[in-house]
């Protein structure tokens, strides 16, 4: 269910260089126990997405939240802690690379969110989604454009969605440590699409993704060194998602 009608709410009147309770407080003033939730990891080239779904005790002030991208690694790390103890509850939702090349990205992250906030130890009665394009399920919620630099609750779900998947990332740097995954996390940096051109898809790699100036070739399931160097693929060109 959305509030609103489904549009896009944002808060002109108030200050848009940091995370604010406007959204919050009158909500909070109605006994409502609110939900912020934002994602991570819908752009990557590998890797699952993630989302986080946080719910704060009414009139939380946490100095320092803001939208996970304007933090470096370690104040991330940080944050990440003190909302784990300021919180009422905290709740991580995952769709894995599997599944966003079965069903896309953007249903993805939708499925990701709803598990974030059905597996809250809480019911929230409002939620606050980062972004215009919201889940369809059964909670009250608001799409909060440019949630996670307006809305305390998304900045602060943003910052869990973004260390719980670059701790993710890290796994999967030690099974798969050819690719790089701990400094890139999965995104198409030069150097990690210099490796998919010489060793092609690991398992996590999400195949309907394009990777940009490059088609991996395949031939009878196989790929000669000098297919992996041409670095094209017969056939349809893969998918480029939209929207990330």
């Amino acid at each position: 269910m959305n509030a609103g009608n489904g549009e896009c709410t944002n808060s002109r009147n108030l200050d848009k260089d940091l995370p604010h309770t406007g959204f919050e407080t009158p909500l909070w003033q109605r006994g409502f126990l609110v939900a912020g939730v934002d994602e991570a990891g819908r752009g990557p080239l590998a890797g699952p997405v993630v989302a986080a779904a946080v719910i704060f005790p009414s009139h939380t002030k946490l100095e320092g939240v803001r939208d996970s991208k304007a933090l470096t690694p370690s104040r991330r790390e940080t944050l990440f802690e003190r909302i784990h103890q300021t919180a009422l509850a905290v709740s991580i939702g995952i769709a894995d690379h599997d599944e966003i090349d079965r069903i896309n990205i953007l249903r993805a992250t939708h499925r990701a969110m709803t598990r974030a906030v059905e597996g809250l130890s809480l019911k929230p009665d409002h939620v606050l989604i980062d972004g215009k394009s919201v889940p369809d399920f059964h909670f009250v919620q608001t799409a909060v454009c440019g949630g996670d630099r307006l809305c305390f609750s998304i900045a602060a779900a943003s910052i869990v969605a973004k260390v719980t998947r670059d701790r993710l990332m890290l796994e999967c740097d030690r099974l798969y440590p050819t690719y790089g995954f701990g400094r890139h996390k999965g995104y198409g940096t030069r150097d990690h699409v210099e490796m998919i051109r010489i060793h092609g898809f690991c398992p996590i790699h999400r195949k309907t993704f394009h990777v940009r100036g490059w088609r991996k070739e395949e031939k009878d399931g196989r790929r000669t060194s000098e297919e992996r160097a041409a670095g094209r693929k017969n056939g349809r060109p893969i998918s480029d998602p939209k929207g990330l």
